[in-house]
């Protein structure tokens, strides 16, 4: 299995708070609906905290999600609906989830540490059993994807 790592992202949160909202995939409801609002997006804007480009990236695919206490279904893929299941929760440190649906084996990690009291870093990393060619084909939206997953998770309000 070939691994694809995100850089390590500081959140302004403790490790609980942000376990407890992401062990619950229906709290990135109210996330969703943030990202539709202009205020909220150009204080992310002014903040630096997240490239211009990406912000529109991520509105477009917060539009397409649907979520339940243990699954994420990412609709309007070329190849059709395809969901993130969690299949682990070690609390609080690490979210694992199982890519379902998807022509390829893939799981994702969530790892979670606590650099103080208020503040916590946390990486995401992805999992895929890829092929010689298809690891060639796939190295860099896979890299990229996981980058934009850590930053769309390091930007919610916990």
């Amino acid at each position: 299995m070939t691994k694809y790592e995100s850089n390590i992202k500081h959140i302004p949160s403790s490790q609980t708070a942000v376990y407890n909202k992401l062990a619950d995939l229906r709290n990135l409801e109210a996330f969703r609906e943030r990202l539709g609002d202009p205020a909220f997006t150009d204080a992310l804007r002014a903040s630096g905290q997240v490239p211009e480009d990406k912000i529109g990236q991520i509105q477009q695919l917060a539009t397409q999600l649907e979520l339940s206490e243990d699954t994420i279904t990412i609709n309007g893929s070329p190849l059709g609906a395809i969901a993130l299941h969690i299949v682990e929760r070690d609390d609080p440190k690490c979210i694992k989830f199982e890519v379902q649906n998807a022509p390829i084996q893939a799981n994702l990690w969530v790892q979670l540490l606590p650099t103080s009291p208020y503040d916590c870093k946390m990486r995401c990393t992805i999992g895929a059993d890829l092929n010689f060619f298809m690891k060639q084909m796939a190295k860099k939206p896979l890299q990229e994807g996981v980058e934009k997953l850590a930053d769309m998770l390091a930007m919610i309000p916990y």
